[in-house]
């Protein structure tokens, strides 16, 4: 430090080194003040990056605690989560109920449940891996959909219910149902074809798939068991084309798969509001 002042002093003695070294200390800080507004500009400007709300930490914290300052976090930062867990998840009552509180508290006092809590917390202590592959994923819809919208994605903690939640521009994951093929309460509980998609690397393709489905439903008309089958074969064939893996392999993706390679000019999106299923035979 000593020397690198004693360098600066002999240049200085140099009016016109001087003015050469002042000149480039306003160019350093011009091109750093570009640098910072530019990376801003880009920040503010992409909303395409996907950030996933932590629900699941303010929600285990009153869980496990009975803070009450968590509580009043999750109904006043996260109110339709809130709703969706207690009334559409859980199914405890509304929201409201002057006893909900504690009935929510009571139904998580269970050993079980406790033990998930702890256990999702460590599992899913990180989760970037999650954000980047989102983000990436509803990217590629993006460029394939032009009108494809980012939802806002939150996890949460359920009680081995459902998985994904979407409704509200929004799209829950429930973490409690993604923590690994040989976790003991699956073992007991659920057959081994079904634990194999209660995985981390389930989540993505769940969260396409339940999404996409919401964006582009069967129709309303009565359907026969074939045709749901190749409307849920269409969503299943562009979340493997958006992941770039093969996660759902049978027949009726194979049919879809063979279609799209005969109509290589059928984008995406018009594969998917195509409801002729006889066609994609």
């Amino acid at each position: 430090m000593h020397r690198f002042l004693t360098i600066i002093n002999h240049f200085s003695r140099s009016s016109n080194v001087r003015k050469v070294y002042t000149l480039l200390v306003i160019v350093m800080l011009f091109c750093i003040g570009c640098e910072w507004r530019l990376k801003s500009n880009d920040e503010i400007s992409d909303g395409s990056q996907v950030s996933i709300e932590r629900y699941d930490r303010i929600e285990g914290l009153y869980l496990t605690t009975g803070d009450y300052s968590a509580l009043l976090q999750m109904n006043k930062t996260y109110p339709i989560q809130t709703r969706t867990l207690i009334e559409d998840v859980l199914r405890l009552g509304q929201v409201n109920d002057p006893d909900i509180n504690h009935k929510f508290l009571q139904f998580f006092s269970d050993s079980t449940l406790q033990c998930l809590i702890n256990d999702v917390q460590d599992q899913y202590a990180n989760i970037d891996d999650l954000n980047d592959d989102l983000t990436d994923a509803f990217g590629k819809l993006k460029d394939e959909i032009p009108s494809f919208e980012f939802p806002e994605v939150y996890v949460q903690i359920g009680s081995f219910d459902q998985s994904i939640i979407v409704g509200n521009k929004m799209l829950g994951i429930s973490l409690d149902k993604y923590l690994g093929a040989d976790y003991p309460f699956y073992v007991e509980h659920y057959t081994l074809e079904q634990r194999k998609l209660m995985t981390r690397s389930m989540i993505i393709p769940d969260c396409l798939g339940f999404y996409l489905l919401s964006l582009y439903p069967m129709p309303s008309k009565e359907l026969t068991q074939e045709e749901r089958d190749m409307h849920m074969g269409k969503i299943q064939w562009v979340v493997n084309k958006v992941t770039d893996r093969l996660v759902f392999d049978n027949t009726q993706v194979s049919q879809v798969d063979s279609f799209m390679k005969r109509h290589k000019k059928m984008s995406m999106e018009q594969l998917l509001r195509n409801n002729n299923y006889s066609e994609l035979r």
